[in-house]
């Protein structure tokens, strides 16, 4: 995988920063956004459930995405959903988009999510088991996935659903122990680009690739051909807690307004999130 530090391609893009709670790590993530607009955060989910029985603290934290909370059938995914949400508002505390308590989440047409009123911030968000991750820029567009390290894509004609024909043959020739560390990476990455053009469940993954692992990395047409330049940045990261994210990032060539506003106006969030009796 990847190791940490800039990447070599693109707007710069740091290791994830492990975040505790509501008070610990946030300093580094002021950093990154400062440093270099992007900012990405991981957390685990059970630090952000509130109890499922205060609905009227839900209710109101979600505000008009709560429509869109009580769609969802199955209980755990509510407790994602809710997690998520509140994640995000906490992580946007850090730039200056207000009151993090009054921020509302909208969805584009693809469904892709955005922070009403604050449109100088990137947001993107993704889960994994019992891990919440947030990607937050201010050069662009940004787009994350988590999977987990071990997660089995081998196997008889699974790789032929991730990868596009050249990536299949890059496969072959790699020996049976790198095959899925190999499958996991590309299928993060793909995730993340398809979540950062908005394009997530429209785009096949078989219609765009990426480069093999310590290079820099591009998006590749299906014949191994470049198909992005020096606008994008992709990482994939190791994590120590066994997961694999990878993040993409766009720099649309601002004048640099975005990233001033991370400089000048990020700080560590002061928003405290409900009364502690409404949480785990």
């Amino acid at each position: 995988m990847t190791l940490p530090g800039d990447s070599t391609v693109g707007p710069p893009l740091r290791e994830p920063v492990e975040v505790l709670d509501r008070d610990d790590g946030w300093e580094r993530v002021v950093r990154d956004l400062r440093q270099c607009g992007t900012a990405l955060v991981h957390t685990r989910l059970a630090d952000w459930c509130p109890e499922p029985e205060d609905v009227p603290e839900m209710r109101r934290l979600l505000g008009r995405d709560w429509s869109r909370h009580l769609d969802l059938a199955r209980p755990e995914t509510r407790i994602r959903h809710v997690a998520g949400r509140l994640l995000l508002k906490h992580a946007a505390g850090v730039m200056p988009c207000g009151d993090p308590e009054d921020l509302e989440l909208g969805y584009g047409p693809a469904g892709r999510p955005y922070l009403r009123g604050c449109d100088q911030v990137d947001i993107s968000l993704s889960h994994a088991e019992d891990r919440l991750l947030v990607g937050l820029t201010t050069t662009g567009l940004i787009g994350v996935d988590s999977q987990r390290a071990d997660r089995q894509l081998s196997g008889p004609g699974a790789s032929t659903h991730v990868c596009t024909p050249y990536e299949l043959i890059s496969l072959a020739n790699l020996p049976e122990a790198e095959r899925n560390p190999t499958l996991v990476r590309l299928r993060t990455l793909k995730e993340a680009y398809g979540k950062a053009i908005g394009a997530e469940r429209r785009l096949r993954f078989t219609e765009f690739g990426f480069g093999p692992d310590g290079r820099p990395t591009q998006v590749h047409r299906p014949d191994g051909t470049p198909g992005t330049g020096a606008e994008w940045a992709f990482r994939t990261f190791l994590l120590p807690n066994g997961y694999c994210v990878g993040a993409a990032v766009y720099d649309a060539g601002f004048d640099g307004s975005r990233t001033a506003l991370a400089r000048e106006g990020a700080s560590p969030p002061k928003w405290a999130g409900p009364a502690r009796t409404a949480w785990r």
